[in-house]
């Protein structure tokens, strides 16, 4: 099969690629193994997050991306490889062209770095477009119209806040504050309670079984089976959602003040727009039950979460490369 374009929702925590033809086609964790003393790459994806906490000295996990940036372009650039040769196929001969997601942020050489590592992969152009406007197309915001919509997009690195009125962003906050945050805070609440160490992928399995914005009065509870820092042998504790909810709240306040600064900026029509149409919830994160509340007791105004949230941003890129020739000249920049 000729696939010719590929939209790839570049992830902190997960990378997902989505071509016109065969719709959502990978979703795996944005992690690498490596061999240290070749610097061979072993694994990709999820075969290299298992790998994590289970490997001998010599065998290393690294994610190529903090908080939605490069952080090493190597790493990063055999990912991209290993992500446009599974989607194209080994006998497609003809080089694709690569939509790519950024944060709103993104730096002109952050820039050319996506781009660059992009194209040593095996794309033959690569477009990079800011994933608030992205997650906006995905959650079905209409975002040509000349009313003001917001997008808070909290995916694994990230969390990005953002007004969009007649095809544009008119202002916006990113705050590195997203899932990864999140499930550090949990360890650093369960060492300081129960002095109990336990593991990132521990952490965001109690993040996704019982993580909660607010607390229950039906609370969930589920069992962590970590070390005691003490005698340091294995130990079984039971903890509660109240509790997740107790130790990621530091972070969501962060958000709530950064969408709040949003509205500061937008002009007060759009701001009525949006309290009108209500703050739309997309990426992985927002997935965290509770969380539209959460912000709507904090702020004040109704918010929902998309459809599908951990894919809207990767839904935006089919989007866009449905209508590839449309939107270079608007919002695709190739420099």
């Amino acid at each position: 099969m000729f696939t010719r374009k590929i939209g790839i929702d570049l992830g902190t925590a997960n990378t997902i690629v989505f071509t016109p033809k065969r719709g959502f086609i990978i979703n795996e964790p944005t992690i690498v193994a490596l061999s240290v003393p070749d610097n061979t790459v072993l694994a990709v994806g999820r075969e290299a997050k298992e790998m994590i906490g289970r490997t001998p000295d010599d065998i290393k996990s690294y994610r190529p991306l903090r908080e939605g940036v490069i952080a090493d372009y190597y790493i990063t650039k055999a990912m991209l490889k290993y992500f446009i040769a599974n989607a194209i196929g080994s006998f497609n001969i003809l080089k694709p062209d690569v939509v790519i997601s950024a944060p709103a942020g993104i730096t002109p050489t952050e820039r050319r770095a996506i781009i660059n590592a992009a194209k040593e992969a095996g794309a033959r152009e690569a477009y990079i477009v800011r994933e608030p406007i992205l997650a906006a197309l995905g959650a079905g915001i209409p975002i040509n119209a000349r009313s003001g919509s917001m997008i808070v997009n909290i995916g694994g690195g990230t969390g990005e806040v953002a007004v969009i009125s007649l095809g544009g962003i008119v202002s916006w906050a990113s705050v590195r504050i997203a899932g990864d945050k999140f499930d550090a805070s949990i360890i650093d609440y369960i060492k300081k309670k129960y002095s109990i160490a336990i593991g990132e992928q521990t952490a965001e399995n109690i993040k996704i079984e019982i993580g909660s914005a607010l607390s229950l009065k039906n609370k969930m509870t589920y069992t962590v089976r970590g070390r005691n820092l003490i005698s340091g042998l294995p130990k079984d504790i039971l903890i509660s959602s109240n509790e997740i909810a107790e130790a990621i709240n530091p972070h969501l306040l962060e958000i709530a003040a950064s969408i709040q600064q949003v509205f500061n900026e937008t002009p007060p029509e759009l701001v009525a727009d949006v309290m009108e149409k209500g703050i739309i919830l997309s990426g992985g994160s927002a997935q965290i039950l509770n969380l539209a509340e959460f912000f709507k007791r904090i702020l004040g105004v109704n918010a929902y979460v998309a459809e599908d949230p951990l894919f809207c941003v990767a839904k935006g890129s089919g989007i866009i490369l449905s209508h590839l020739d449309m939107y270079k000249r608007t919002l695709l920049n190739k420099r």
